[in-house]
């Protein structure tokens, strides 16, 4: 009975301390649990960045020509302000830093939604519309592209209601045919232009220098073909006198080498000789025609030049610090 007695004391003993440690366990984890609440916050400020600041971010890069991040944070406050009444310059900026960057697809991607998104509201509404089809004829022109251009404007002419939008896009449409040295295409265009807006973009100065292009310096390259049956006379024709003393020696050499050949008995060299200097012959006519052509087209770029400096009006959709001229290029 002792000793069972005994075993009975220590079991007890065993359990009351296992009750002692799970109470303490139970007691003590939420102290601890209260103590992580009650612990200081180290962690930062929180930012709120509001419209304003968002917008402000992207012209920041956009005025130090970072344009790539411009995009990235334009494109940022139009997802998160989508009803801020920046959101449709922020497209237009988008299409502008494409076109500053020289990446003109992306630019006429950019500017053309900002056409699809506007749907029936109609140019009249704002005027960043009818810049985003100036632009897009633009970005045309730096392409190479001068026919949709071309059609860009016209497309414009027809949606718009403004009279000096249509007189500016009459304007565009007169210089890039008169780039092309189609000018009374140019002519044409320039003389719609209205009455009110003649002496804005100079028309009658303008229309003065487009009478001198009978004084234009021209060779007719199908008598610099003729005159090349003579070895070098084409290229003397057009000017080109260098050309013209090495066509005549090198010809010349050739056929009498040609004749020494044959009157020696040398039939197969001088057979030779005369494929070799019939295909030098030819080039020498071929030469001179494309030597008139290029006459040509240097002194029509030339007088296109003397015009721009003279009469051309700088064009720009942002009025102020930011201004953005238009130039229009044209290979032919």
């Amino acid at each position: 009975m002792i000793f069972g007695g005994s075993r009975i004391m220590r079991l007890g003993r065993i359990i009351f301390f296992y009750d002692v440690k799970i109470f303490l366990f139970a007691a003590i984890i939420p102290i601890f649990i209260l103590g992580l609440f009650s612990l200081p916050s180290y962690a930062g400020p929180v930012i709120c960045i509001d419209a304003d600041k968002q917008f402000n971010f992207a012209e920041y890069y956009f005025s130090q020509a970072q344009y790539f991040k411009a995009i990235a944070e334009y494109e940022r406050f139009i997802y998160y302000f989508p009803e801020d009444r920046r959101a449709e310059q922020a497209r237009y900026k988008i299409g502008m830093s494409y076109f500053k960057s020289k990446h003109f697809k992306e630019a006429i991607n950019a500017f053309n939604s900002i056409i699809d998104a506007s749907g029936d509201t109609g140019l009249s509404v704002s005027e960043s519309y009818s810049n985003t089809y100036l632009m897009i004829s633009e970005c045309y022109m730096n392409l190479g592209e001068s026919g949709i251009a071309i059609t860009t404007l016209h497309n414009l002419i027809m949606f718009t209601p403004q009279q000096n939008v249509k007189d500016e896009a009459y304007y565009r449409i007169g210089w890039i045919y008169l780039q092309m040295a189609s000018w009374e295409k140019a002519r044409f265009f320039l003389s719609k232009i209205s009455p009110e807006n003649k002496n804005k973009y100079r028309l009658d100065k303008l229309s003065k220098e487009l009478d001198t292009v009978q004084s234009i310096p021209f060779k007719n390259p199908k008598i610099a073909g003729g005159l090349s049956i003579i070895p070098g006379a084409g290229y003397l024709y057009c000017q080109r006198y260098q050309d013209a003393l090495v066509a005549f020696l090198l010809n010349a050499g050739l056929i009498y080498a040609a004749y020494e050949s044959f009157d020696t008995d040398h039939n197969a060299l001088g057979g030779l000789i005369t494929f070799v200097g019939f295909g030098f012959y030819a080039g020498n006519i071929y030469g001179s025609i494309a030597g008139a052509h290029k006459y040509n087209r240097r002194n029509t770029l030339n007088f296109i030049d003397q015009i721009k400096e003279k009469v051309r009006f700088n064009l720009s959709t942002h009025p102020g610090k930011n201004d953005v001229l238009f130039s229009f290029n044209y290979c032919f």
